[in-house]
């Protein structure tokens, strides 16, 4: 990486807004200095019941997007689709309707799963009626083809028209052995729509994942509800012909009586499917489900505000967030609105408190700086996906960025960590910029959840763009790492993709506006160098930006 400390000490000063003082002489040109009273306002406002929980193509988008424009004209900022703060992000929703049993069947003997309690069933097809009849049922361990690494679960084996049955994860957080896969961590094959889809390359004729909560990384309370009601889509040119005609998870009971009623050690089994060799299992059950569903196409919206460089506005920096969460849900306990007040209106209100900064800042940054709120992650980063494939600013002259999902509410921490800690240089104006918080980098304390793969940063990524992921920290300045353990342990047991995740007056947004200082300052140092830093060697994205910046 080229000298990182190419920005001017008098453009730093002057990032450095949060530090500006608010003197009588320069009251008239301060700095806008971010607020936790500010952010607060913005998440009780998008996560209100008023929103309905900010689904894609309900109610609650259309005062999602109005806000986040009207804030964005408010900052100043210019829209960044040839003047419009609007990019169209074209879906189809398939939801499945009634409750919908799956048959299990072997020689004569029958086992009937039932639809929330016992599975999830949906489709991607854009049809009405979805029907899978006695398909043989064939376990394929992490359901994995990955010819880097020797590893092909399907060798070997037909499962055309057919019913996978997958692990999920992947065999290195299986073993923890640190030489396979990447042990602890999560690879992008563990990861739920890895599985599916290579199960459909696969020519599947339905795919099933068996839940269990310590390797997917939440309970079968988000998988409920993130697998039910309208399940969205990229508007394919084949309506979903190439994918498996059904897809389903079950409960960890449900995959225990699978298992018994094929006659196979379910632990036996699982343990051979981490060795490298390991052969596809035919379980001897047939699988038969039908359902109904209701097709839908909708038109929803990412929003897209940015300020213009003074020196290389064909240069591009994004900070972005999405704004969509989970809807209503009239089945639920409560009152049913996943309000997602943490996820993800804290990072949409920190967006917006950013876009006010750099316009408020006293300095044109010297690259342009995009804002980009998203919709449809909850759906399968959806949002951020169509803007990678259909780029606002060319993906060849976007330096990096800095996706926001999930802000601090519990204080001031002496560290930060990174979600993919060493992928890019990019770590390094971000601890240039903690250093000056008195404040350190520390990896994902969680590898084996795959974080890295689970937000809209991943879909710049994978298409060669360095972005940087960064979350709060655990380490309390004042209370100390068992407390935050504690409050973050709370959240996701209670309240993460559930109707609890509400707006809360007592959280303490000090730590989050700190964390937004950051964020500005790093971006700051990346806007006003000349720099392109990259990604790190040994990264499977590093190739897609060499070839991006030299054009061949």
């Amino acid at each position: 990486m080229k000298n990182i400390f190419t920005i001017s000490a008098v453009a730093f000063a002057l990032a450095a807004c949060g530090d500006a003082q608010n003197t009588e002489e320069n009251q008239s040109t301060a700095p806008y200095e971010m607020s936790a009273e500010a952010l607060g306002a913005h998440i009780k406002e998008l996560a209100s019941d008023a929103y309905g929980g900010r689904a894609p193509a309900s109610p609650g988008e259309e005062l999602t997007v109005r806000y986040i424009e009207q804030q964005f004209k408010d900052a100043g900022l210019k829209g960044a689709n040839g003047g419009s703060f609007i990019q169209d992000v074209p879906l189809v929703s398939v939801e499945t309707k009634g409750a919908p049993v799956i048959t299990l069947s072997k020689d004569g003997e029958t086992l009937e799963l039932a639809y929330r309690n016992d599975h999830v069933l949906w489709t991607r097809h854009e049809q009405t009626a979805t029907s899978v009849a006695d398909s043989e049922m064939v376990f394929v361990g992490y359901g994995i083809n990955a010819p880097e690494r020797g590893w092909n679960d399907y060798e070997d084996i037909d499962v055309k028209g057919k019913t996978v049955v997958i692990l999920v994860n992947d065999p290195g957080f299986a073993t923890q052995d640190a030489d396979l896969f990447e042990g602890n961590t999560m690879t992008y094959y563990g990861r739920w729509d890895y599985k599916f889809a290579e199960a459909a390359r696969q020519g599947a004729a339905a795919a099933i994942i068996l839940h269990d909560t310590k390797p997917a990384a939440y309970g079968w309370g988000t998988v409920d509800s993130s697998w039910t009601g309208p399940q969205f889509d990229m508007v394919r040119d084949d309506k979903g012909a190439s994918l498996a005609e059904a897809e389903s998870w079950i409960t960890t009971e449900s995959a225990d009586k699978l298992f018994a009623l094929a006659g196979l050690n379910r632990a036996e089994l699982q343990a051979a499917a981490t060795r490298p060799g390991f052969t596809a299992v035919p379980m001897g059950v047939n699988f038969s489900a039908g359902f109904a569903s209701e097709v839908n196409h909708i038109n929803s919206r990412n929003v897209a505000g940015y300020i213009k460089g003074s020196e290389h506005p064909d240069e591009v920096f994004i900070y972005m967030a999405h704004w969509d969460h989970i809807g209503t849900d009239p089945n639920a306990e409560g009152d049913g609105i996943y309000n997602g007040a943490l996820d993800n209106a804290s990072g949409t209100g920190g967006l917006i408190e950013l876009a006010r900064a750099y316009a408020g800042a006293g300095s044109t940054p010297e690259r342009s700086v995009l804002f980009l709120a998203v919709t449809a992650e909850e759906q399968g980063l959806l949002g951020s996906a169509y803007y990678a494939a259909n780029p606002l600013f060319p993906l060849n002259k976007t330096v990096g960025g800095i996706n926001m999902d999930g802000l601090n509410y519990y204080g001031p921490t002496k560290d930060v960590t990174v979600i993919g800690l060493g992928n890019s240089e990019l770590d390094e104006y971000l601890d240039q910029a903690a250093k000056m918080q008195d404040r350190v980098l520390v990896a994902d304390q969680e590898p084996e959840k795959g974080y890295f793969y689970r937000s809209d940063h991943f879909e710049l990524s994978k298409l060669g763009v360095p972005m940087l992921y960064p979350n709060s920290g655990y380490d309390h300045r004042e209370k100390g790492r068992a407390y935050v353990d504690g409050l973050v342990a709370d959240y996701l047991e209670n309240r993460y993709h559930l109707p609890a995740d509400e707006y809360d007056a007592s959280w303490e947004l000090s730590g989050a506006i700190e964390d937004l200082q950051l964020y500005y300052n790093t971006g700051r140092l990346v806007i006003d160098a000349t720099d392109w830093p990259n990604w790190s060697e040994g990264s499977e994205f590093k190739a897609l930006r060499d070839k991006q910046r030299t054009g061949e």
